[in-house]
Formats: structure tokens, sequence, C-alpha cells
């Protein structure tokens, strides 16, 4: 019997719970009371909405003292709604594509890894400088590319752990175009942060990134402006 996708489709469908997907889009970990301010719900409709969602299994929940924390199933879960998002904006053409924030549309956290103008400027960089072989749905990380990001620090054998791919490209909700994803997508974004050139808004799943990050940002991967 082949998968029958109007359940999962379903749970997405939904005003409310697609709010709560959405918010989760930042990476972090959402009380069932966030959550019901995000999708604007009484804290019982969103309890709801979270059972199914997790039933469904695009959600999990983490237990830390008497909270429980809500989070997006995996990032399989972050790549299905961002192409969502775009297919949105592809559907309604007398919008302008992606976040009406400014912020959100200069850079972003997708899930675990960067997004939005920065995220594709990124890619680009890396392409160019033959990191990367672009080939559109499917990218490669090159040899040249592997022995750079090692001389930053980057463990690949820690990344042979487990089934998701090294790096990936991840159609941008707003750009439209591609942004880098998996494994190291995601050490990028936390070297980002490591390195404190730019820091998550409080807000939003913006993030803000000092002059002086901003500069080392470019340096470090090759970003001409």
């Amino acid at each position: 019997m082949e998968p029958d996708i109007s359940t999962v489709a379903g749970l997405i469908a939904d005003s409310a719970r697609s709010k709560i997907l959405t918010a989760l889009m930042g990476g972090k970990a959402l009380t069932a009371t966030e959550l019901s301010i995000e999708a604007d719900v009484t804290p019982q409709t969103a309890s709801s909405h979270l059972a199914k969602l997790l039933e469904g299994e695009l959600l999990q929940v983490r237990k830390q003292g008497r909270h429980k924390y809500f989070q997006l199933k995996g990032p399989h879960v972050a790549a299905v709604l961002e192409q969502l998002l775009v297919l949105t904006a592809l559907s309604t053409p007398k919008t302008s594509t992606g976040p009406k924030d400014p912020r959100l549309k200069h850079a972003r956290v997708c899930y675990d890894h960067l997004a939005g103008e920065l995220g594709v400027q990124l890619y680009d960089a890396l392409v160019s400088a033959n990191m990367l072989e672009d080939f559109g749905e499917l990218t490669r990380l090159t040899e040249k590319g592997k022995t750079y990001f090692m001389s930053l620090g980057v463990d690949f054998q820690q990344f042979n752990k487990n089934s998701r791919p090294v790096c990936k490209s991840c159609l941008d909700w707003s750009e439209r175009r591609n942004h880098i994803a998996g494994h190291l997508g995601s050490w990028i974004l936390n070297y980002i942060f490591e390195q404190k050139w730019a820091k998550q808004d409080l807000d939003a799943r913006s993030i803000t990134f000092t002059s002086k990050g901003l500069k080392a940002f470019n340096s470090t991967f090759l970003i001409k402006q």
C-alpha cells in the first residue's frame, strides 16, 4: 500500500498548526504556552493541536523539570515546511516573496542552518570558490571544500554517525535560490554563534550580525561585497 500523504497534509493545513510549525522553524524548543501565543489560540486549543502534531510525528517533546518543550521532529520536517513556504509564495505571485520583516529576509534560522540573503550569498561564494558543486537540487562538497572546512575545525567523522547528508541544497523561501543545509549548514550556523559574529533575535528567527561579525563572516567564507 502506498503512503497516504493526506494525513500529514491535513495536519499542516490547519492554520493554527501551521503557525505552530512555522514558529518552530527557528530551531528553538518552545513551551505550549509560547506556542499558543504564536498560533493566537487558547492554551487548551494549543495542547490539542500539539497532541495531533506529536501523533503525526511532526513534533517531538522534551521534558525538563516541570516543563515540556516542543521541537520539530527533525531536519526532514523543516525541509518540507521550507518548501511549502516557497510553494505558497509561488501560488500567490502578486505578493512579494518571503517574509515581510526585513530582518528575516536578510538572515534567519531555517531550523538549524542559515537562510535569507546571507545564506544565499554564502552558498554562492562557496560554489564560486569551488568548495561546493551546485547541481540544482543536489549539492556536493569538493575536496577543496573539505580541506578548507577541516582547517576551520570541522570533524567530518562526526558527520558520518547518522544518515543525514554532509551538505545539501535547500531552496530559500525568500530568495528562491539555494542555501546550504545538512550537517555542514548546521555546523556553519553554530560556528557563527560560537564566534559571536551574530545572535538570533529573541522575538523572531532572524539573525543580527554585528558590523565586525559581518566582516569576519564575509572574509571567512569568501563573500565579496
